[in-house]
């Protein structure tokens, strides 16, 4: 008979904790789905022995729920649940003080660019972009007060590929935290943590939630030390993700090995097909031959994913397509279950100033499409009608 809690769920294969989890049935009441306690705050019935939950900004059951959920699925110690991937964000290189140094991927998210450019330089936190396919430029950038190093692999847009072993053994080498943006790979492809990263961040509005109506951001720790600072800065910052949006990410989790395995067929064939236009200038996609980090990736990851970018050969042509596409959303998301393309210079990088862009290969031709579960022939139809001059 299954029991709530538990405690044999790290050992099962992926999809069965997906579904079994630990926390997935109320042991109350024995509820098959986790109970939204829309609640703000809890009563003391013995002020002598307060309860485990106090108020909700600093813990709330169905909260703990997806926060225990996470952290079993990236085989973490602590996990945390934020209004959004941006909140988890922040969160983390808040683990910085006033007059440290970051080392981060270079072409990073726009989003994560503009916080570091804009608001953590004005608090004295100091970053460097470098190209992590390069072990070499990594090292270089070390200055005496870097406290840590911060991953996107693959990266956003033009995912390339970083070696995550490789970086997280040096970084714990110089004492750093190591920090890693899992977002377009999720815990079903790819697990930091076993790599030996300290630190794992998600955008669950995307490949996790997986249905464009929900805003959500996830970190997990490697430790608990880690996990408790974090969690200080989570109740201290009230970053926390309302409960609703806790429920709502777990229904979505259940069905996540299901979804990236549908989305990453068809995004291969989708790259393969690009690959052949002659329309299309240069295909991004770490499943094709001749990706230079295709070995690196395959060594760390399980799958490809589901996120294929490519250039359309000018800003004009990319904007002419994205006017004439059909099937796929047209925005800044990724991740769903409906197919999304967008447009990053004007989009997820439109905070990059264009001359940052072109030097990190972010061409005014370059869009993103994320391959939802539509069938692939109608995606490929509605592409090579999209492309024709």
């Amino acid at each position: 008979m299954t029991q709530p809690n538990d405690r044999h769920a790290a050992d099962r294969e992926f999809a069965t904790k997906l579904i079994h989890f630990g926390t997935e049935i109320d042991a109350a009441t024995g509820a098959s789905s986790v109970p939204i306690y829309q609640a703000s705050t809890f009563h003391h019935f013995d002020l002598e022995q307060p309860p485990k939950h106090d108020y909700s900004r600093s813990g709330n059951p169905t909260r703990e729920a997806l926060e225990s959920y996470i952290a079993l699925l990236e085989g973490g110690a602590r996990g945390f649940a934020f209004s959004s991937g941006m909140s988890a964000i922040s969160t983390a290189f808040l683990l910085l003080s006033a007059g440290d140094h970051v080392i981060v991927t270079e072409d990073v998210y726009g989003g994560t660019y503009r916080l570091l450019t804009t608001v953590l330089n004005r608090l004295a936190i100091e970053s460097t972009f470098v190209d992590m396919t390069d072990f070499e430029q990594v090292v270089a950038a070390r200055r005496p007060n870097t406290r840590a190093v911060f991953m996107e692999t693959p990266s956003n847009p033009t995912l390339k590929i970083t070696d995550i072993g490789r970086i997280a053994a040096w970084a714990r080498e110089q004492e750093l935290i190591s920090m890693l943006d899992n977002t377009f790979m999720t815990p079903y492809h790819q697990r930091p943590i076993e790599l030996g990263v300290d630190l794992v961040i998600h955008s669950a509005t995307k490949f996790l939630g997986g249905h464009s109506d929900v805003l959500a951001g996830l970190v997990v720790t490697a430790d608990e030390e880690l996990g408790r600072r974090v969690k200080a800065l989570q109740n201290g910052l009230g970053t926390v993700l309302g409960t609703q949006e806790c429920w709502l990410l777990m229904r979505g989790m259940k069905t996540l090995q299901v979804r990236m395995e549908a989305s990453e067929r068809s995004a291969l064939k989708l790259a393969q097909w690009l690959s052949g236009h002659p329309g299309v200038a240069r295909v991004y996609y770490p499943g094709l031959e001749g990706h230079p980090g295709k070995e690196i990736h395959e060594r760390q990851s399980k799958g490809y994913g589901a996120v294929v970018s490519f250039d359309a050969g000018s800003g004009e042509r990319a904007k002419r397509l994205l006017g004439k596409v059909r099937i796929p959303l047209v925005a800044v998301s990724l991740g769903a279950v409906e197919s999304i393309l967008s447009y990053p210079a004007m989009m997820s990088h439109a905070a990059m100033p264009p001359e940052v862009r072109t030097a990190r290969g972010i061409s005014d031709g370059l869009v993103r499409y994320s391959v939802g579960l539509e069938d692939i022939d109608d995606l490929i139809r509605d592409l090579e009608q999209a492309l024709a001059d």
